[in-house]
């Protein structure tokens, strides 16, 4: 996830409305999918900005130890 861009996400937006339009045969699961995906799009950047840092805040750190230097 980078920094909010509303082009970026008019991308992700056309690019999916593509996909929906040029797929008429695509699985009902498989279009119900992309069909979310579109509608869940942040239009704005305080959403995508809560989203971001929702994600983020649920990642633990895979290192338990931050200072792994040991003196010989």
């Amino acid at each position: 996830m980078g920094p909010w861009s509303e082009a970026k996400q008019m991308e992700r937006a056309e690019s999916i409305k593509r996909l929906l339009d040029t797929n008429p045969d695509l699985d009902p699961i498989y279009k119900g999918m992309w069909q979310k995906h579109l509608s869940n799009l942040a239009l704005n950047e305080a959403t995508y900005n809560y989203r971001v840092k929702h994600v983020y805040s649920l990642l633990k750190p895979k290192i338990k130890v931050w200072n792994s230097y040991v003196p010989k």
